[in-house]
């Protein structure tokens, strides 16, 4: 397999498009939130698409996986994160938790391929 760049993967480009949900409907978040749950699931999302681009620039499969299965461990951090603010009551709407959440599915399953594959 080669890739060119990170940006070459769909699934930097699904883990990205992730990021942007996540900001979208963590800004309906309560204001004391800020510095709490709508920090942290924030820095989750963005570390998914960061490790996956980082593991790409790295030399060797070895080191690739290393760093796809880090993203693994923020989207399952992201995942815990989701669903307090789901107990939580912070999500209005059911589509965009169903969204988020088939994103999450459809991510851990295309970086467990990735892996599988390298």
């Amino acid at each position: 397999m080669t890739i060119n760049s990170h940006k070459d993967l769909t699934l930097w480009k699904e883990s990205m498009d992730l990021v942007e949900d996540v900001y979208r409907i963590s800004k309906a978040f309560p204001n004391e939130e800020l510095y709490g749950l709508t920090s942290q699931i924030r820095r989750s999302a963005v570390s998914v698409p960061s490790n996956i681009a980082e593991g790409a620039g790295r030399k060797g499969k070895k080191e690739f996986c290393r760093f796809l299965y880090i993203a693994l461990g923020s989207l399952s951090e992201l995942e815990t994160q989701f669903e307090i603010a789901i107990r939580l009551n912070y999500l209005a709407e059911v589509t965009q938790v169903d969204l988020v959440s088939d994103r999450i599915i459809y991510i851990r399953r295309m970086i467990s391929k990735l892996i599988k594959t390298l």
